[in-house]
């Protein structure tokens, strides 16, 4: 496909860093599926889309991203290459992928252009807008529309995003609204000979788990566990402080201060009927307490920079989740679980004691931590029909 002006200028802007060749690992052997993440927000998808291609069709995946989290099992995880046609040569021409699938509609017009002439599928999934590396390439005439012409398949996540598509230049026929994939598991595991042990220690008390506490927020968790007393005098608190090795001096600040009844995970105490506080500090077993306690406070999000862990694991295993404003990098799933009224955002430790209280009734727990569930839950179908469009291309079906 020839080249637009619009393209031609944008690639004489293009700067190449010349002391930093990329040194890439060996290719996998066969045919190679290339999946792009261009944000955290996108990553997280398109690994639970890489893991299926990989157990369910055999096949392995190039996936890039700035940040592409952990290693995967088949998957070659690397950094997008610069957007020049130098760079997207050297990376078509060591990759070879057959087929490219980019998430939430950022435009990489160099190598977009050089995959459509070597004769490279591409899609677009979770497709939310289309959108340049940098907010100024959108002024190159004819940029958007070209670049949007050499895609098959744009799948966007609503009818807002699929007109902002179509918009752009993309082709009627290319768009459909499909919905959001699904985000990767998040099921935590636990022992289940420890999980039934103190389910019959615990038998009906009340608990909730108090999960990746800040030092700053401690006295908050402590004053709303005092309020909730109110309302439920046999409560437990499970504790977790956001860094483990405080676990001990929280502890025994605790005891210090004798207000509450402490027991400590990590000296073998147990919870018995008379404790108040249960201090743990074992971040494998999180998913332990998510399974035992209705209702979780994710730390760090009432005085601090965010939670630590991810709320979609709270969710998944059917824990009602209460917040502070605080969301840092979990700011989307966030904003995904309050659309759905499947989170309780608290503003102070006053707040957190009426909505813990008012939790503590299990039908408003139950009925948050259902919301979280379909949340958590949601996009397996899009992803079904992601995978189905991939194979659909890949055997050669237009």
């Amino acid at each position: 496909m020839a080249a637009s002006i619009g393209l031609t200028l944008y690639n004489l802007g293009q700067r190449r860093d010349l002391a930093t060749p990329s040194v890439r690992p060996p290719r996998p052997v066969g045919r190679l599926i290339w999946l792009h993440a261009p944000g955290e927000g996108l990553v997280s998808p398109m690994r639970a889309l890489a893991r299926r291609i990989v157990e369910e069709d055999g096949l392995p995946v190039l996936l890039t991203a700035p940040t592409p989290g952990p290693d995967l099992e088949g998957v070659v995880m690397q950094p997008p290459a610069p957007d020049n046609p130098v760079d997207a040569r050297s990376f078509l021409d060591h990759w070879h992928p057959e087929i490219a699938v980019f998430a939430g509609g950022q435009l990489r017009p160099a190598v977009m252009h050089e995959a459509a002439d070597r004769q490279i599928p591409m899609l677009v999934v979770n497709g939310k807008a289309p959108a340049f590396l940098r907010e100024r390439d959108g002024w190159y005439p004819g940029l958007m529309r070209s670049a949007l012409a050499r895609l098959r398949v744009i799948l966007a996540v609503d009818e807002a995003a699929a007109r902002a598509f179509r918009k752009g230049g993309a082709g009627l026929s290319a768009v459909a609204v499909t919905g959001r994939m699904a985000e990767e598991s998040t099921v935590l595991p636990a022992s289940e000979a420890e999980r039934t042990a103190l389910s019959r220690l615990l038998a009906a008390r009340p608990l909730w788990f108090a999960a990746g506490v800040t030092e700053a927020e401690e006295a908050a968790v402590l004053q709303a566990h005092r309020m909730a007393f109110q309302y439920s005098h046999r409560l437990l608190l499970i504790l977790m402080p956001e860094h483990p090795s405080r676990a001990a001096a929280l502890a025994q600040t605790l005891n210090r201060a004798g207000d509450f009844v402490v027991a400590e995970r990590s000296r073998e105490q147990k919870p018995q009927t008379d404790v108040e506080i249960f201090v743990v500090d074992n971040p494998a077993e999180y998913g332990l307490w998510y399974r035992l306690a209705p209702v979780t406070f994710l730390g760090g999000t009432l005085m601090g920079k965010g939670p630590v862990r991810n709320p979609m694991e709270a969710a998944v295993l059917g824990s009602a989740i209460l917040h502070g404003p605080k969301t840092g990098q979990y700011g989307p799933v966030f904003g995904r679980l309050g659309a759905a009224r499947a989170t309780r955002a608290v503003a102070s430790a006053t707040g957190l004691g009426d909505a813990l209280g008012d939790l503590l009734a299990p039908d408003r727990a139950a009925r948050l931590a259902q919301a979280a569930w379909s949340v958590a839950s949601d996009g397996a179908e899009v992803t079904d029909l992601v995978l189905h469009r991939i194979r659909a291309i890949m055997d050669g079906e237009s």
